[in-house]
């Protein structure tokens, strides 16, 4: 059920934005957004302990095989820091459904700030990191 919100809920913003966030590291695709947690449903919100707030993001991150094309179990941890170099740790929380893996971390912001992500990414002896930046806008 949270998987379906979720792709709905990315639908939605690609539909806004027709860019494609993914980046090729190594052997993976890395697909990530970062998105206001008032996108997501207060059931589906309190059903994965997200706070639902305007002044909340939501980065979600998926890391997939480039060859198999199956999502891959990783040990990540991130950074997010604003322009003037305040700095939030960001937790992940893995969720498996079926075949789908990714990991979701929230955090609290304000309206249009610009953040710098850096996401560590690791599996076994593979070690990579994701960078990318993103403003970010309050819902009302």
């Amino acid at each position: 059920m949270f998987y379906r919100a979720i792709c709905l809920s990315l639908l939605l913003l690609a539909s806004v934005s027709s860019a494609e966030q993914k980046r090729v590291l190594g052997d993976w695709d890395v697909h990530y957004i970062a998105f206001n947690t008032t996108f997501l449903t207060p059931e589906i919100a309190k059903a994965n302990g997200i706070v639902r707030s305007p002044n909340n993001t939501l980065i979600n991150i998926s890391v997939i095989d480039r060859k198999t094309k199956q999502a891959q179990k990783v040990d990540i941890s991130g950074t997010a820091r604003n322009l003037i170099g305040s700095t939030t740790a960001l937790t992940f929380i893995p969720v498996i459904e079926g075949e789908a893996i990714y990991y979701l971390a929230s955090m609290p912001f304000e309206h249009e700030e610009h953040y710098r992500f850096s996401i560590s990414l690791k599996q076994n002896k593979i070690s990579q990191t994701l960078k990318f930046e993103q403003k970010l806008y309050r819902e009302e």
